[in-house]
Parts: C-alpha cells; sequence; structure tokens
C-alpha cells in the first residue's frame, strides 16, 4: 500500500514537473513580428514584466520538482517537503495570475485605459502564450493535488498513531 502511494506521488511529481517545464519551454520561444504601418516590431515574452514573472517562477519550482523527484522516501525532508510544495504552489499561482492578467489584456485590451488589444496582429505569440498558461495552469492544479496529497501522507500515521 505504502509503495503503491509513493508510485502515485511519484506519478503526480512527473506530471507537474513536465507542466511546468513545458510551460516555461513555451512561454521563452513565444514571439512574433508585426508591422504596423512602416514600423516593424517583435513581441517576445522578455516584454512584459508579469510574464518575465511567469517563467521565472515556473522556472524555479520546475527546478525544485526536478530535485524532489530524487529524494528517498524514507528521508525525514518530506515533512519539509510538504511545506515547500505549499509555498511553490502559492507561487504558481501568482505567477499564472499575473500571466493571466496581462494575457487577458493582450486579448481583449482596456478601451478605458485606451489599452488596444494586439492579438490580432500578433496571433502566434498570443496562441504560443495560451498554451504555456494553460501547462502551468495545469502544473498548479497537480500541484495543489500534491498539497493535498502530502498533507494526508505526512498527518494519517499521526492520527493512526493516536488512536
Amino acid at each position: 500500500m505504502a509503495n503503491a502511494k509513493r508510485m502515485g506521488s511519484l506519478l503526480l511529481r512527473l506530471i507537474a514537473f513536465g507542466a511546468t517545464l513545458t510551460a516555461v519551454i513555451v512561454m521563452v520561444t513565444a514571439r512574433d513580428k508585426a508591422t504596423f504601418f512602416t514600423v516593424s516590431y517583435e513581441a517576445r515574452f522578455s516584454d512584459t514584466p508579469a510574464f518575465k514573472y511567469f517563467v521565472v517562477a515556473y522556472t524555479i519550482v520546475s527546478i525544485y520538482g526536478f530535485l524532489v523527484l530524487f529524494l528517498p522516501s524514507e528521508s525525514l525532508l518530506w515533512r519539509l517537503v510538504v511545506a515547500l510544495d505549499l509555498v511553490f504552489t502559492m507561487l504558481l499561482t501568482s505567477g499564472a495570475s499575473a500571466a493571466l492578467a496581462i494575457g487577458y489584456v493582450g486579448k481583449k485590451g482596456n478601451p478605458n485605459a485606451g489599452w488596444l488589444p494586439i492579438c490580432g496582429q500578433v496571433p502566434k505569440y498570443c496562441n504560443q502564450a495560451t498554451v504555456a498558461l494553460v501547462a502551468g495552469f495545469i502544473g498548479l492544479i497537480i500541484y495543489t493535488m500534491l498539497v493535498l496529497h502530502s498533507i494526508h501522507a505526512v498527518l494519517n500515521p499521526l492520527l493512526l498513531q493516536k488512536s
């Protein structure tokens, strides 16, 4: 039974790692060129601080997720992993929220502020950013499941000892 839980946790961690890494790679490679009258410009993730934050946050969580894959199941560090899972889930939430907010403005614009939507001019860039956000939210959902699984795995033995 314990081995099945460990395999389930490992599978979730692999999926989470894959999703966060995919989000980073797709966002970093997102770029498109457009011409407005005689002015040519290129849209890149690095043009927007929210997208930079998304990439940095998801890169940190990807590295963490990769390192945790090699943590022995007998290690006492798993109690620390529960807290770190929660912290990194919150980091993913903030990164995804910031990127989603600026992505929405890029897609719909904001007429009250005079911001025009840009996705009509650079559709490839917007599509890649959308794919990165979807992968990011999949990673966020998996990390949320991991937090719940980790809390259950750490607290369950403690609850059984008190009975």
